[in-house]
């Protein structure tokens, strides 16, 4: 028998029992009344406490003016959805340039690469020229200033050819410098476009369309509400009665009644805390607690973060 049939049969009974009271039969039927009331309302909530969910704040990655940022709190977003860009403009004419400045390395690379070829066939002609000259010193055939002559010129054909190839690493470099440049501006680019890391609700909006904002400045707030987090305190003697994994019940005011929801724990608090501010009474302000966190589906998004509920431990009868 529900709660409330119990409390008909009970008043039904009263009243039948009036004339036998007489003067007295209101207060009779009073008292009735409320232990009516008490042996129908079940028993207490083993906790109390009030559902959350994981909030994302999301920020700008590039400063610039906010372009295309049409969006409204309540809206439903999927994740990784562009929601807005940010002025890019600015960013693809740096790229160009940093481009731009990149083909001219490769240029630079390109004739380096050439005066080595160039150069390692003067330098082999000057060695076989010094080579030769030493020969004909030996025998006498050549003189010293021809000797000189052809000393100098095979170093001076590798000092140009060292020349070249440090020239050409130089220009390497740059370009090498001026690709990351360019990945860079590219990740810039992406990130210009605002995204959402995941799918949900959106909370909150803190900017409008058209503002210039800066780079870590929040944009909007949002979070998946399908599953919530019920968040409640339970004294140290239940704790035996929590286990990870475990399936409890979560109830919520609906109406003028109590409708409770499937929940399973998810966390326990390793260490006792004092009694949160919003749910303690004057009696319980030094009373010590657990937290414990129950995840609540909420297909149908009738839960709001915020919203208080009660904690039931023992298994009994489901109210939908």
């Amino acid at each position: 028998m529900s709660r409330m049939s119990s409390l008909l049969v009970t008043l039904s009974e009263a009243k039948g029992t009036m004339s036998a009271f007489g003067a007295f039969a209101p207060l009779k039927l009073t008292a009735m009344l409320l232990l009516a009331i008490t042996a129908c309302g079940g028993g207490e909530p083993d906790a109390y406490g009030n559902f959350e969910a994981t909030e994302v704040t999301v920020a700008a990655e590039v400063g610039g003016r906010l372009l295309a940022f049409r969006l409204e709190e309540g809206d439903r977003v999927n994740g990784d959805s562009v929601l807005g860009v940010v002025d890019t403009v600015p960013l693809v004419l740096e790229r160009e340039a940093v481009i731009a400045r990149r083909a001219a390395a490769q240029a630079r690379t390109r004739e380096a690469a050439a005066n080595i070829s160039a150069l390692e066939v003067q330098r082999a002609i000057a060695d076989r020229e010094l080579a030769r000259t030493e020969r004909l010193l030996k025998q006498a055939a050549a003189t010293a200033q021809q000797g000189d002559r052809a000393e100098r010129d095979a170093r001076v054909a590798r000092e140009q050819l060292d020349g070249a190839k440090a020239a050409r690493a130089s220009a390497l470099q740059e370009v090498a410098a001026l690709d990351a440049q360019i990945a860079s501006l590219d990740d810039r680019l992406s990130r210009s476009r605002i995204r959402s890391p995941l799918a949900g609700t959106v909370l909150t909006r803190y900017v409008e369309s058209g503002e210039f904002v800066q780079p870590g400045q929040p944009l909007f707030k949002l979070a998946s509400l399908d599953t919530l987090t019920f968040r409640a305190y339970v004294a140290q003697a239940q704790l035996t009665a929590l286990r990870l994994g475990q399936e409890v019940r979560v109830g919520v005011d609906r109406a003028d009644s109590i409708v409770t929801l499937p929940g399973r724990i998810t966390w326990i608090a390793s260490s006792a805390e004092f009694t949160p501010t919003p749910i303690q009474t004057r009696e319980e302000r030094a009373d010590q607690v657990y937290a414990v966190k129950v995840m609540v589906a909420n297909p149908e998004g009738r839960l709001r973060i915020g919203m208080p509920g009660e904690l039931v431990l023992s298994s009994g009868p489901e109210h939908e």
